[in-house]
């Protein structure tokens, strides 16, 4: 019996069009079958999230099953934007993983404080990404449990 495989749908926040850019194709490359969103700052994150404003579309923005966080962002950094996930009771249960160039021991210490599932310093090259994305998908979707 062939069993359906399930899709994520991953929303990435990262204010860097460069490395959303490089994302998209590593998971395009990575052959994992999931849907990869976008927002540019933790504003922007909350925003989607919530439902608000451009974001109201649900067939157009479906919630996430997984975040990818980057950390130094402008308007609102990634800091604030987990405090905010996790404050809020219908957002907190969203998987959080840090994708941050960061390698700052007092950054992955807070991340994990505020409630990151994980903490990932961006790879530095394609190949590595690509490898990122297919072993994030594959543990996501195969592995993992979620509500």
């Amino acid at each position: 019996m062939n069993v359906p495989k399930k899709t994520l749908i991953i929303l990435m926040a990262d204010d860097d069009a460069d490395d959303r850019l490089l994302a998209q194709e590593a998971m395009h490359e990575s052959r994992v079958l999931n849907e990869l969103h976008f927002v540019e700052d933790g504003v922007q994150l909350l925003s989607y999230l919530r439902g608000d404003d451009d974001f109201s579309d649900r067939a157009l923005y479906p919630m996430p099953g997984l975040i990818l966080l980057d950390l130094n962002m402008p308007k609102m950094d990634g800091r604030e934007a987990l405090a905010e996930i996790k404050a809020d009771p219908r957002l907190r249960r969203i998987p959080v993983v840090i994708l941050t160039t960061s390698k700052a021991e007092e950054d992955m210490v807070k991340g994990y404080d505020l409630g990151a599932a994980s903490y990932i310093t961006k790879p530095v090259t394609f190949d590595a990404l690509v490898e990122l994305m297919r072993t994030l998908g594959k543990y996501w979707v195969e592995f993992v449990e979620l509500p």
